[in-house]
């Protein structure tokens, strides 16, 4: 019997099938009122839908530690940079697309054609003869990691009661933290050992349990369109455009980042032209200038994850430029990290903080800036350098109230029909901000002598030394203002009585 028949549902999940609506709609996300996102009702839902985020996460984390090898193989160093962006361009779209799916149809669709992308990307990427096939699957990743993560949120507000909405968020950031530690090590020595290219083909292998777990549950508790009585839309196909406008926009504005030169104005003004009506089209309307309530909780995570990956990303590379340490003792200086994102994400979750949110918020965000801020104390040779690992461990603690809280508010929010435009327009808003704070920091870094952003991890591999200090103070001191800019946000996300 296949996996996605529905009556399979109720013995993966261990629920009567006959629960089912007598008109065929997906049984209420309250069934298993009292119960946990363990508990009986939603136990191989939340395995399955959290051990998918493990999957995408461990990639995340394992994939730079065989990136730089698999350039050097494949002779395509110049393009290195492009194997990372062609991700996140792709993603933009298809969150786009997933969000209109998903509100249309349900996200059963989205989530099962994602995981199959992505686990084809990683395979096109493993089995690549050069490197614009590789940077070709790592662009067909991107859509399957786009349409995954909006779909994700759906299954969230379609299959959970609000009460353990935030409790399954915390999960997906505590699935985050055992990749971030053995991910890196892990990566490095399949690299070595066995060669970089089963770091891509193995994990596909491992795609087949959160399929067969988690999409007989979803298509029992959250298949289908949310009012299945009411007629179903056709797709925004104006939307649709404007997302394809901001990958391009995005992947132009990354590539003048790149170059440093007046050949790339002419891109920057392409991109520029392309982001700004798109931007304005895809996220909600009052984004730009804080509006209260969903504006400014669509607007703070973009903010929040923008300044702090930015930062984070020149970490390695100060450590070993400036202070000596070896590749592995520079990012193993972050992988306290993932342990205190869950611990700030299990805070925000607890139901007695729930009336405290908005000032949660506002102190991540306030620990996000001075663990920025403080960071670049170590250029001072007598400033110990396990100061970063302590400042880093209290700002991601900040993100992880910060992230899941604007991921709860979100939901709480949206009416059911909207969840996947929604949603889709807090994940643009992420990966948007990613790439245009990673290019603005990269060009300041490479303006001030710290070399081209897509050296930096060569950098990082090789261990070398020369870059100027006062290029990193001016990637980490600039993020820490955006960050603080970030607190005045989260103080507006609360919608006016």
């Amino acid at each position: 019997m296949s996996a996605l028949e529905p009556r399979d549902a109720g013995v993966e999940t261990g629920t009567d099938v006959d629960a089912d609506a007598p008109d065929g709609t997906t049984p209420s996300a309250e069934s298993g009122a009292g119960e946990g996102v363990l508990g009986r009702t939603y136990r191989a839902l939340s395995v399955g839908i959290v051990s998918v985020v493990f999957l995408i996460a461990f990639e995340a984390t394992a994939v730079g530690t065989a990136m730089p090898v698999a350039a050097r193989e494949l002779h395509g160093i110049p393009l290195y940079a492009f194997a990372f962006s062609a991700y996140f361009t792709t993603s933009l779209f298809a969150m786009v697309l997933s969000g209109q799916w998903a509100d249309r149809r349900g996200p059963l669709g989205p989530l099962a054609t994602g995981i199959s992308a992505f686990a084809a990307g990683l395979l096109l990427c493993g089995t690549a003869g050069s490197m614009w096939v590789f940077v070709a699957g790592r662009a067909v990743q991107g859509l399957g990691g786009g349409l995954v993560i909006v779909a994700l949120y759906v299954v969230i507000s379609r299959a959970y009661p609000k009460r353990l909405q935030p409790s399954i968020l915390a999960a997906f950031a505590a699935s985050w933290v055992i990749p971030s530690v053995v991910g890196p090590l892990a990566s490095g020595t399949v690299t070595e050992h066995l060669g970089w290219r089963w770091v891509f083909t193995g994990i596909p292998v491992l795609v087949v349990f959160p399929l067969a777990l988690a999409l007989p549950a979803i298509r029992r508790r959250a298949s289908g369109p949310a009012d299945p009585s009411a007629p179903v839309e056709p797709y925004d196909r104006r939307r649709i455009m404007l997302a394809l406008g901001i990958s391009l926009g995005a992947a132009l504005l990354q590539y003048a980042g790149q170059e440093l030169n007046w050949f790339a104005l002419l891109p920057t003004a392409v991109g520029v032209a392309l982001l700004v009506p798109a931007v304005r089209g895809l996220l909600p309307p009052g984004t730009g200038r804080a509006a209260r309530g969903l504006p400014s909780v669509v607007l703070l995570r973009g903010v929040a994850a923008g300044s702090f990956i930015a930062a984070e990303s020149f970490v390695p590379l100060m450590l070993v430029t400036q202070r000596g340490l070896s590749p592995t003792m520079a990012g193993l200086s972050l992988a306290a990290g993932g342990g205190t994102w869950a611990l700030g994400s299990y805070v925000q979750s607890r139901p007695r903080l729930e009336p405290h949110r908005e000032r949660l918020m506002v102190g991540g965000m306030v620990l996000v800036a001075a663990a920025i801020a403080a960071a670049p104390s170590v250029l001072i040779d007598a400033v110990p350098v396990w100061t970063v690992a302590v400042a880093w461990a209290f700002g991601c603690f900040g993100m992880g109230m910060v992230i899941a809280s604007t991921s709860v508010l979100l939901l709480k929010l949206s009416a059911p029909e909207e969840a996947g435009a929604n949603s889709a327009a807090l994940q643009i808003s992420d990966g948007l901000s990613n790439v245009l704070l990673l290019a603005a920091g990269g060009a300041a870094f490479a303006a001030l002598g710290g070399g081209t952003v897509g050296a930096v991890h060569d950098a990082v591999q090789a261990g070398a030394s020369g870059s100027h200090p006062g290029a990193f103070a001016v990637v980490f001191l600039p993020m820490a203002g955006v960050a603080l800019v970030g607190a005045w946000v989260a103080g507006r996300v609360r919608a006016k009585p």
